[in-house]
Order: C-alpha cells, then sequence, then structure tokens
C-alpha cells in the first residue's frame, strides 16, 4: 500500500507565490517519474509539471518560468514551487508517482485547493 499526502495549497493573491509538497509512504522500492496534475472547474485536468527519478524536468507551456518542480528522493517527495500566480492557475492540484513495490504501479494524491484571488 503506497499514499501519497500533499499539503501546501491555499488562497494567495495574484502575483504570489505557494509551495506545494507531496509525500509519497509506504512499501516503497523505487520512485521512477513524479509529476503534477491541475483541475479547474469545468475543465480536464492537466499536466502542470513531471520529473524523472535522474531530475530531468518537463513543464506546461502556461507555467514555464513561473513553476519549478523538484524532488527529495531520500525523502520520497515532491514539490512544486509556484511563483508569480495567476487567477488562471486556480485549481485541485494533484500529485502523481510511478512507485516500484512488489509491482510498479501509478498512484494520485488526495488533492489539494490552489486559490488565486484578491
Amino acid at each position: 500500500q503506497v499514499q501519497l499526502v500533499e499539503s501546501g495549497g491555499g488562497l494567495v493573491q495574484p502575483g504570489g507565490s505557494l509551495r506545494l509538497s507531496c509525500a509519497a509512504s509506504g512499501s516503497i522500492v523505487s520512485i521512477n517519474d513524479m509529476g503534477w496534475y491541475r483541475q479547474a472547474p469545468g475543465k480536464q485536468r492537466e499536466l502542470v509539471a513531471s520529473i524523472t527519478s535522474g531530475g530531468s524536468t518537463n513543464y506546461a507551456d502556461s507555467v514555464k518560468g513561473r513553476f519549478t518542480i523538484s524532488r527529495d528522493n531520500a525523502k520520497n517527495t515532491e514539490y512544486l514551487q509556484m511563483d508569480s500566480l495567476k487567477p488562471e492557475d486556480t485549481a485541485v492540484y494533484y500529485c502523481n508517482a510511478v512507485v516500484r513495490t512488489k509491482r510498479t504501479l501509478n498512484y494520485w494524491g488526495q488533492g489539494t485547493q490552489v486559490t488565486v484571488s484578491s
């Protein structure tokens, strides 16, 4: 059993910053790719950023230059630093990880609300 627990969401003014964290726990052998997705009301879930076990990163065009994804492999934790936030960044943010236990499966966090509003 693997759990992904997110933290760090909240309400922030436009131009502000937030840092999301996602900690994986359980009988983990290793974690491959990790990522952050978001889903705004009435829209499909979309990829925000991803990071490989070796540290290679990928970003959605809408967040390039504003968001930074990172991970701490020793802590089985990933982070999303979000700067220069815009109202259109408002969404529920979900962390995702491909985790190897006895098998290799895709896991999701429970989601954390990020609201950008004045």
